[in-house]
């Protein structure tokens, strides 16, 4: 069994998905491993991860008009405010999405569907630079 762990750090422009597909994939096709199991981590409380299409991007456009429903930006609402009106909000999508994905690997390759793509999903107003963890383990 072998193991491979690596951070990948990345910029957001603000609220809304960044597509990381590629970069995961760099870091998988570097190791020596064929099949196993990919963690992804975001070690962060206001932003979270998501597998979604990424073909067609008015999907991305939707999710963020949604998740801006659900969690909006009311200074009124939300008690917590310690590092602005936005940080409740962030706190709540995340919550309502993950911050782990595990992925399978399989002959060398991420078992995704055709149209999957692996997104950092950004809850703040302003850039952040983001620290997700990818662990691989496998044969």
């Amino acid at each position: 069994m072998r193991q491979a762990l690596e951070h990948l750090h990345v910029g957001t422009r603000g609220r809304g998905l960044v597509e990381i597909t590629a970069e995961v994939s760099e870091f998988v096709d570097r190791q020596p491993i064929d099949n196993g199991l990919l963690t992804v981590f975001c070690r962060h409380t206001s932003a979270s991860l998501l597998i979604q299409e990424n073909a067609d991007p008015s999907v991305r456009r939707d999710l963020e008009r949604y998740f801006e429903t659900v969690a909006p930006e009311d200074p009124n609402r939300y008690e917590h405010d310690t590092e602005g009106p936005d940080d409740m909000p962030a706190h709540l999508r995340a919550a309502l999405t993950q911050v782990q994905l595990t992925i399978p690997l399989e002959n060398g390759r991420l078992a995704l569907g055709s149209w999957q793509g692996i997104y950092v999903f950004e809850h703040r107003r302003q850039p952040h630079t983001r620290d997700i963890v990818l662990h691989l383990i496998g044969q």
